[in-house]
């Protein structure tokens, strides 16, 4: 990590976000190792959370981190379908995706990895767009027959992702990726991003939602959770629906050697940065 000043330090970090003692020592912590961030649900419809979302992944980048952005566009991507009179069906969490919804799901996707890759420029932290059409890391393979075009990711390149961090640049990943016969897939993002944290041994992976974490059946925040309480809580029914998909692949990444797999909520000011940065964290942190 670059030696940064105590004083760029200061006037980098927000005036409501984690206090300069914790920063300072956290930065210590992460030298030089990737973090991966999925950030799915109202983070990418809600302009103000999107410009705080750029914003602190700009902070991240000036602080010297490196963060590596996996975008979902799930809200955007059904709505989309529905002006097309296309209606979304859900296996197991998955959207069915046939030859009709997988070219509109590409270009919502590719237009939403744009306005990204400008918005982090606009705040001056240089980014660099990877997608199935340009920069493509993720060759997978058909899920199931009954998802139609949703893949796997059975390859990925990562000296794509290597030389634009050693540029300083945040990459900007969408959740596309081609088959062996060039064929255009869509992937979950949580999967995609899964899949990358494993690949390139990220520190931690965090996955931004509209939930504030795991909850007990009380209803309450459970600060860090492991595979016998999560086996728990999806048998009593408190973990149930498109939220057991999303664990068991949490649970996997942090099998996997990614130290600290996280949920958190992306609709709180500045929750990366408190995840990343403060002793409290934000939302749950999983571990094998």
């Amino acid at each position: 990590m670059s030696k940064i000043s105590e004083e760029e330090i200061q006037k980098i970090l927000p005036i409501k976000g984690p206090s300069f003692e914790e920063v300072k020592n956290y930065l210590r912590k992460y030298n030089d190792e990737y973090i991966v961030i999925k950030c799915g649900g109202s983070v990418l419809v809600d302009q103000s959370l999107f410009n705080n979302f750029i914003n602190d992944i700009s902070i991240l980048n000036k602080l010297g981190f490196i963060p590596v952005l996996i975008h979902g566009g799930g809200k955007r991507i059904s709505n989309k379908l529905n002006e097309s009179g296309i209606k979304s069906n859900f296996i197991n969490g998955l959207r069915v995706t046939d030859e009709k919804s997988i070219n509109i799901v590409e270009s919502v996707l590719i237009n939403f990895n744009k306005e990204i890759t400008d918005a982090l420029k606009k705040n001056s932290c240089d980014s660099q767009a990877i997608t199935n059409k340009q920069n493509n890391i993720l060759v997978v393979e058909q899920e199931n027959k009954e998802l139609g075009f949703v893949g796997t990711p059975k390859e990925i390149n990562l000296s794509i992702i290597e030389q634009i961090v050693k540029e300083k640049k945040v990459p900007v990943i969408a959740p596309l990726g081609i088959n062996k016969k060039n064929q255009v897939f869509n992937i979950n993002a949580d999967t995609a991003a899964g899949a990358i944290a494993k690949k390139i041994n990220a520190r931690r992976l965090i996955i931004m939602s509209d939930v504030e974490g795991v909850l007990d059946d009380k209803k309450n925040l459970i600060s860090e959770i492991n595979t016998d309480r999560i086996n728990e809580l999806i048998k009593n029914k408190t973990i149930s629906g498109g939220m057991i998909p999303k664990i068991k692949n949490c649970l996997d990444v942090a099998s996997n050697g990614v130290k600290g797999v996280c949920i958190i909520d992306g609709r709180l000011n500045h929750s990366i940065l408190f995840e990343l940065l403060s002793d409290k964290g934000s939302g749950t942190l999983i571990r094998s």
